[in-house]
């Protein structure tokens, strides 16, 4: 006899309330193991992968691409005995949660996905979350399980591009063959990637795919306009505040409004930094890594950390304390297709320059390619934001909430300078440090940025930390 589990969206991330469905993986039919992948969802944080919890055959896909799903809410509908019973005919309910057995019992949930204890609690169900026990079938009702839309109205509006007609959406099973920044990018100009086919190596869909069918595509009319649209008459093109853009404006805003900023300035010769680099470039030992003028001021941080902790601490209002950290979790920000991205280096002041310049060049790859996990991304010490890599000097950098402290590194430009009385052309960049005031006075901020500026100007100062 079948037995049917309903997937619940898992809390991949702490404090997570919702995500929205990016692609699937499966389709309707479609025989599942332990850890395959089933979908991938973009949360706040970041695109994450959710494997299966079952073994078994998938029969229904309850949510479309596109849609913003809550998190507890089931998604997918996979039979665990597909050799019994014929499954249910589709759009009807399932036995049992993703969290239960038949028998009342607890089902292990794949470790760091299944949902929480509780979490299918954090907002009120939908009426299609219902786990009344299913009916079994009868001879004259099992036809093959298509995917169905919900019944209810989706939480939030699904672009055209992904709200296909209800006659076409049976044949959409798997999700088309393209990268997240093709996907963002057809979202965006309401272009439907069912509808593509694709020109790069085995059928891959490419940006210029997308801008085709944009460039071709009729104008739609009112009744069906997608919620991601250019309209001509305004000159204006409207995207929904969602996922990254949505998690670090509400982050900046509470941080700007909470932590009294302060921000100083230095403007640094980096030219004994500079040839140091390209000393060390030339040697076995650095040749299989990236050495980047941002890993030395990453370096810089971790050791100016050990004369001003202050900067590396915490400001906690619901205990009343200042957590002071003995480790440094490095955040280097990043811009990605899909908004700025703070991945982190756990325990960076225990790096050497070598493993500092892997692991950085490892997150900054990772982050590119939209596939940073929202574990890399939380509860960072300090960052660095790198403005230098778009040509620009400097800034007043936003403190990461729970951080006390944020340095901008500026680009390095060949500027004049006075070396022993003489005007002489050096290798210039500027540093700017915002701290939170409550946390870090002037003095100890001051003394933070000088130790860095000392540190990028005189490589060999390191010797006396």
């Amino acid at each position: 006899m079948p037995e049917y589990k309903k997937f619940l969206l898992p809390d991949t991330a702490e404090g997570l309330t919702e995500a929205e469905i990016l692609t699937w993986h499966v389709k309707p039919g479609q025989d599942v193991e332990v850890n395959t992948i089933l979908m991938e969802i973009e949360t706040a944080k970041a695109a994450v992968e959710l494997p299966s919890p079952f073994a078994g055959r998938v029969t229904e896909l309850l949510v479309e691409v596109g849609q913003t799903v809550d998190v507890g809410a089931p998604v997918i509908v996979i039979d665990v005995d597909p050799n019994g019973a014929a499954p249910p005919v589709n759009g009807s309910p399932a036995p049992a949660e993703s969290t239960s057995d038949s028998a009342g019992g607890a089902v292990p949930n794949l470790v760091g996905y299944g949902p929480k204890g509780g979490s299918a609690k954090r907002r009120r169900p939908r009426t299609d979350t219902a786990t009344t026990p299913a009916p079994v079938a009868t001879p004259a009702a099992t036809p093959a399980p298509v995917l169905a839309a919900p019944t209810p109205v989706p939480p939030a509006p699904v672009p055209a591009a992904v709200a296909p007609a209800a006659a076409s959406v049976a044949n959409r099973g798997l999700v088309p063959l393209t990268k997240p920044p093709v996907r963002k990018l057809a979202r965006e100009l309401g272009v439907d990637l069912w509808a593509l086919t694709g020109s790069g190596r085995s059928g891959v869909i490419t940006r210029d795919d997308v801008q085709r069918a944009a460039d071709t595509t009729p104008e739609v009319t009112e009744t069906a306009a997608p919620a991601l649209t250019y309209d001509p008459a305004t000159r204006e093109r409207r995207v929904p505040i969602r996922g990254v853009r949505k998690a670090t404006a509400a982050a900046m805003v509470a941080s700007a409004f909470t932590a009294p900023h302060v921000t100083e300035f230095l403007t640094v010769d980096v030219t004994p930094m500079m040839e140091f680099r390209a000393k060390l470039k030339t040697t076995p030992a650095f040749a299989d890594v990236k050495l980047t003028p941002l890993v030395f001021a990453a370096k810089a941080v971790c050791l100016a950390v050990q004369r001003t902790p202050d900067v590396n601490a915490t400001w906690d209002e619901q205990s009343g304390e200042i957590v002071y950290k003995s480790y440094v979790h490095l955040g280097i920000a990043a811009a990605t297709p899909r908004g700025l991205v703070v991945p982190k280096v756990r325990d960076a002041e225990q790096l050497s320059l070598h493993d500092l310049a892997a692991a950085m060049d490892s997150l900054a790859t990772t982050a590119r390619e939209g596939r940073t996990t929202p574990a890399e991304m939380v509860n960072g010490t300090i960052t660095i934001s790198n403005v230098g890599v778009f040509g620009v000097d400097t800034g007043t950098p936003i403190i990461n909430p729970g951080e006390s402290a944020i340095l901008a590194f500026g680009a390095i430009r060949d500027m004049p300078w006075v070396v022993d009385g003489q005007i002489v052309p050096r290798k210039v960049c500027q540093l700017s440090l915002s701290f939170d005031h409550r946390v870090v006075d002037g003095q100890q901020g001051s003394r933070f940025l000088a130790d860095v500026g000392a540190l990028l100007a005189d490589p060999a100062t390191a010797i006396t930390y």
